[in-house]
């Protein structure tokens, strides 16, 4: 089926193809899949019968197309956010943080002690700039008592959350306020 199509037409389907995926992002990925197959499928089909110019052009709007299947899918509803998806990302976020800062804390710690095994005094470490306070590491004859400091800034709770709701989507949990929908704007 698609061996008999020229590279350039079959370019012109898969484009055609992510382009109405992307336009699908709100549908779960297995209903998105499944219908990404059968577009590509009839896209291919019709284009071995009249031609992948013909087939594009009698498919109409993508974006439409998928427009449409949105609309059938929710039912007139809005799509809902992605509760799951945010909490994965913001549990998934902190644990890289977490890790990079006890990473970070720990290399500094052992620089200390490369220098002398049996350091006692205090030491400050500025940390990663914007990322987590500064620390101040106490030793005593080689041993770390205590650590001060380290904490996430702000600037990490504001791309956490900044993040979660992009990821999520948690935009769509607010109160809707009337929208258009390109379906009923038409004329």
């Amino acid at each position: 089926m698609s061996e008999s199509l020229p590279w350039t037409d079959r370019l012109r389907i898969e484009r055609a193809t992510w382009t109405f995926d992307s336009c699908l992002q709100d549908l779960p990925r297995r209903s998105r899949a499944a219908k990404r197959r059968e577009l590509r499928g009839n896209l291919y089909d019709a284009a071995a019968d009249v031609g992948t110019t013909e087939a594009l052009r009698r498919l109409g709007n993508v974006r439409g197309l998928a427009a449409e299947y949105l609309a059938a899918e929710y039912d007139e509803s809005h799509p809902r956010p992605g509760w799951t998806a945010g909490a994965i990302f913001l549990l998934a976020a902190v644990v890289c943080l977490t890790w990079l800062h006890d990473a970070a804390a720990a290399g500094y710690r052992a620089g200390v002690l490369a220098t002398d095994s049996h350091v006692t005094g205090t030491f400050h470490w500025s940390s990663v700039a914007y990322v987590f306070d500064d620390m101040t590491f106490t030793f005593t004859d080689g041993r770390s008592t205590s650590t001060l400091g380290g904490a996430f800034t702000p600037l990490d709770y504001l791309c956490l959350a900044v993040g979660t709701v992009l990821v999520g989507r948690l935009w769509r949990a607010l109160p809707r306020r009337h929208r258009h929908s390109p379906l009923t704007d038409q004329p």
